[in-house]
Parts: C-alpha cells; sequence; structure tokens
C-alpha cells in the first residue's frame, strides 16, 4: 500500500466519515485468561468511548512505511481451504457475526503473542464506498463503483495507571489516587485485505509493528501466514556488511562518502513517487559501481548479497541510509554532517598522517561559544 491509501483509510477513523459497522474485543490476563469480551454495533458507543477507538485504530495505520508498516504477500497455500489467508477472509465475509471464527481468531493470537502482561485484542469491520476520482484527482462521491470492505484488528497492551494523588473535588481535597487498568496504544496489528489501487487486494496485507526491531515472527506466522521481510535494523546492518565485505581493503572514506551521496540523490529523485524507494540487488549493484567501485571488487557482489541478504530480498533505502546526517565516527570523536554538504569534508595526509579535515565556513560555535577559526587575519578589536 502507498502513503496516499493509507491516509484514505484513516480518514474513514473519523466521526465525520466513520462507516464502521461492528466492534469486537477480548480481554485477555497474563495468564492467557480470556477475562472478557465485547461485541456491538460500533455507531452505537458512546461518543467518548469512539474517539479513544479512533485513536487506536488510527494508530494502528500510522508510522514508516518499512518499517512500522509493511504490505505483506499471502503464498498460494494459505488460500486454500483451511489456510491463514482463507479463514481471515471467512472472519471479514462474516461481518464479525459468526462468535465461532471470532473465537478462533483470538485464539490463534493468544496462542502465539508473546507479551508479558494484561492486552487488550480489538477488531472492527467497515464496508467503504470508495468514491470515483476526477483526472485532477477530486474524489466524486456519486460515481463509486467499488465497495472496499475490510477488518482492521489490533493487540494492545493492558496496564495500571501510575500512582500518585489526585484531587477530590466532592470533599475539596487531595487523595491517594486510585489505580486502574488503562487500554495503551497498539502493540502490533493488521489492515485486512490490503487496500491497493484505491480496491481490495485479498492477496495481501498490511501488518503494523510499535517495534520496527519486533516484528512479532510467531505471530504473523500463525495468525496471517505471510513472510515478514528483514527488520529495518536487520536490513541496515545487511547493507553495511555488504559495503564492507564488497569494498574489502577499499573501503576507503571517499568511496563510502559518494555511496551515501549517491543514496541522497536518488531519496531526492524519489521523493513525490507513492511508494517507498526499494532497492533490489541489481540497484546496489548499481550504486556500488556509480559509487567508485573497481569491477574486481563487483565480480562477487551477486553470491555475496545472495548469501547476506537473500536473491530476491529488496532493501527500503530509508532503512539502509540516514538522510538527516552524514555520521563520522572513532572511538573518541563523533563527527555530524548536514548530508546536503558532504563536500566539507575531506581526508588529507598531514605530516604522514591520515587526517580529517573540515571546511569551516561563516559561524562556528564550540559549546555555544561562537569562535573565530584559528589563524583568521586581521587586527585584533581594539580594547575600549
Amino acid at each position: 500500500m502507498t502513503k496516499q491509501e493509507i491516509a484514505e483509510i484513516k480518514k474513514l477513523l473519523t466521526p465525520k466519515r466513520c462507516s464502521i459497522t461492528r466492534i469486537c474485543g477480548c480481554y485477555v490476563d497474563g495468564e492467557k485468561n480470556k477475562k472478557t469480551e465485547l461485541k456491538q454495533a460500533f455507531l452505537a458507543l458512546p461518543e467518548e468511548e469512539m474517539f479513544k477507538y479512533f485513536e487506536i485504530f488510527r494508530k494502528t495505520l500510522s508510522g514508516s512505511l518499512g518499517k512500522n508498516l509493511m504490505t505483506l504477500e499471502f503464498p498460494l497455500s494459505s488460500e486454500d481451504s483451511g489456510g491463514t489467508q482463507d479463514f481471515l477472509l471467512r472472519l471479514r465475509d462474516s461481518r464479525l457475526k459468526d462468535d465461532i471464527l471470532l473465537e478462533e481468531f483470538y485464539d490463534r493470537i493468544i496462542d502465539h503473542y508473546e507479551y508479558v502482561g494484561n492486552y487488550l485484542i480489538l477488531v472492527v469491520h467497515d464496508a467503504y464506498d470508495v468514491p470515483g476520482r476526477a483526472l485532477d484527482g477530486m474524489e466524486m462521491e456519486d460515481a463509486s463503483d467499488e465497495v472496499y470492505e475490510y477488518i482492521l484488528a489490533c493487540i494492545c497492551p493492558v496496564e495500571l495507571s501510575k500512582p500518585g494523588l489526585s484531587y477530590d473535588a466532592a470533599e475539596n481535597t487531595f487523595r491517594n489516587r486510585i489505580r486502574d487498568w488503562v487500554v495503551g496504544l497498539p502493540d502490533s496489528g493488521f489492515l485486512f485485505p490490503a487496500f491497493n489501487d484505491r480496491c481490495a487486494d485479498i492477496h495481501s496485507t498490511l501488518y503494523y509493528t510499535r517495534d520496527p526491531e519486533e516484528l512479532k515472527d510467531s505471530l504473523v506466522e500463525q495468525l496471517l501466514g505471510c513472510p515478514l521481510p528483514l527488520s529495518a535494523g536487520n536490513q541496515r546492518e545487511t547493507f553495511q556488511t555488504l559495503v564492507e565485505e564488497t569494498l574489502g581493503a577499499d573501503c576507503e572514506f571517499e568511496t563510502v562518502k559518494n555511496i551515501h551521496d549517491r543514496l541522497n540523490e536518488m531519496a531526492e529523485e524519489h521523493k513525490d513517487e507513492p511508494q517507498p524507494l526499494m532497492l533490489d540487488k541489481n540497484e546496489v549493484k548499481t550504486i556500488l559501481a556509480d559509487s567508485g567501485v573497481s569491477d574486481r571488487r563487483l565480480e562477487q557482489f551477486e553470491r555475496r548479497y545472495d548469501e547476506t541478504a537473500g536473491e530476491s530480498t529488496s532493501l527500503f533505502a530509508g532503512n539502509v541510509m540516514n538522510t538527516k546526517t552524514f555520521e563520522v565516527k572513532t572511538p573518541d570523536v563523533v563527527i555530524k554532517v548536514n548530508p546536503e554538504r558532504t563536500d566539507l569534508i575531506e581526508t588529507k595526509i598531514i605530516n604522514g598522517r591520515e587526517c580529517l579535515v573540515i571546511e569551516l565556513g561563516g559561524n562556528v560555535e564550540v559549546n555555544g561559544i561562537t569562535v573565530r577559526p584559528g589563524g583568521a587575519d586581521g587586527a585584533e578589536e581594539e580594547e575600549l
């Protein structure tokens, strides 16, 4: 799914545009026991509760594509009778009114969701009458020919509120605060089916994780049955390993800086595209070649890529590069440079030692104090 398609679904999670038909939930304690369940028409909820649920479900559609949000593809086997995709399709088509399917859904999560503490499983059903769009992108409410029917589910931690003092207005005094169980923002969730090309794509789902490094592999495997990509951190480490192993003894400052600059150029060229920038094996190889890596070093690249990342693996550019800063780190010094001004930094041999040289331009501050570059020409100001 693209950012625009996700944003379109998020817009439905507001009082003005809400078309959610039903909400169901199951509260689970730390021992994996079902404490209570809820099921009712969503629009019958009190307005205050409705707003709280909107906040939770909007969070399930928030974050960075490739980090917190990932479009996962169902393998063909999951679409057979009894498969994970087939099960989710039956759950959606039941409009959450089949108690047996709901109980099985809760059980699958409870059996494979690893969490120490209490949590709430929530799921809603919606049928969105997708408006048509004119050539200029304007929505035409009376030109709909597509209904996007979906379920949105999430798992929220439930924790005791913090202890403290509270003001008792009736008694006009302060008392020990009564601690109660509070539903937090979601830890994991998914949208099924995915909303691709502004219509239902039953062959994929949008998965959400609050922590990009905790993808909940077991839950995804058993509940969704979809293969997971590498986490954001693993993608970054994989790319770094590929560069280091491919360049070997030729892994020099200028070459790595060239790779950084080329990635930034590609990100700038791609910034208006709806899909995030992805790098497959051939694109990574081209980046290395454009950055000055020799043909001799590139000869073994494809084998290294297959061994390190996987032959068909693509990497999110946003996960392997830092567009906000260019960082040089030694055991004792860390230097951060505007990624658009890497031209200000270079290496030189001075007195037989390799040194990092940074051009000082404009104002220079040291611990917040404005200083003059050493050796600046000009007479000292006359003392008054």
